[in-house]
């Protein structure tokens, strides 16, 4: 059976991992948004808990564009997609007008939600709380179809590689908990090091320190005992569905819709 429960120094040195990066120093990039910043918060491999010393950083966002660029004739550009060298990070920077944001948060978007709720935040505010307490009654149970279809992906993919690689089967993993910790508590968790205790996964440590040491082979001889685990791990998704407490609609439509139009103005007005 791969992986053990002796890894406790080694699992404090992850834990303490995401946060070793720099928040601080990316706030300036909040001036390269086409309108106000919203928020942003940071994605992917240091959100996961799994960040190598070669990861670059996924910044999320979202920005305001004034009333005058919406109501135009030419449609503005909802969306900011760049790469950029900054900080002495490599960083990966996507982010939506406010309103492109909420229309995915209602198609039970679960980027978005891990994006929202990220504890990584670059730039915040009180606009950015009203919205993360308003969201939550936009999360229904039918996100499980996001989780799903994103695991049958990655498990596509790791089944299609060779070497098979140890990120690919993390972000297994950590898709597969994030959905059934969401639709059993209504809560966002995409931190697969807070996640795996609950799951009998002990050798989660033991593939996130492979993967800090950018080993990305994965050693085949677990290969049955880590297949084993996502099928379970498929059916506790599909188990989490079929008895979540969340609703089966937004139950909040109108008051986002008073909170797009509200930020929209208070830019006209600025």
């Amino acid at each position: 059976m791969p992986g053990n429960h002796q890894l406790s120094d080694r699992q404090l040195i992850l834990e303490d991992a995401p946060m070793t990066l720099d928040l601080t120093t990316l706030q300036p990039l909040a001036a390269t948004l086409p309108g106000p910043a919203l928020f942003l918060t940071v994605s992917g491999a240091h959100l996961y808990g799994f960040p190598s010393p070669d990861s670059d950083v996924d910044l999320r966002g979202v920005f305001v564009l004034p009333p005058r660029a919406v109501l135009g004739l030419e449609a503005p550009e909802e969306t900011l997609n760049q790469t950029s060298l900054y900080a002495g990070y490599e960083v990966d920077l996507v982010a939506h007008d406010v309103k492109k944001f909420l229309t995915l948060l209602l198609r039970k978007n679960g980027y978005v939600l891990e994006q929202l709720y990220s504890p990584l935040v670059v730039q915040g505010g009180a606009a950015f709380e009203e919205l993360r307490a308003l969201a939550r009654g936009a999360i229904t149970r039918h996100v499980y179809h996001h989780y799903a279809g994103f695991a049958r992906h990655k498990l596509q993919e790791f089944q299609s590689e060779t070497p098979r690689r140890v990120k690919t089967l993390l972000y297994e993993y950590r898709v597969l908990l994030t959905g059934i910790h969401l639709l059993r508590t209504g809560e966002v968790e995409a931190n697969l090091l807070h996640l795996y205790p609950a799951f009998d996964l002990p050798f989660i440590p033991d593939l996130i320190a492979q993967k800090a040491a950018e080993q990305a082979a994965l050693d085949d001889t677990g290969l049955p005992h880590y297949q084993t685990a996502i099928t379970r791990l498929q059916g506790e998704l599909d188990a989490a569905y079929a008895t979540s407490p969340l609703p089966d609609a937004p139950t909040n439509q109108p008051a986002l819709n008073a909170f797009l139009l509200r930020v929209r103005l208070g830019v006209a007005n600025a």
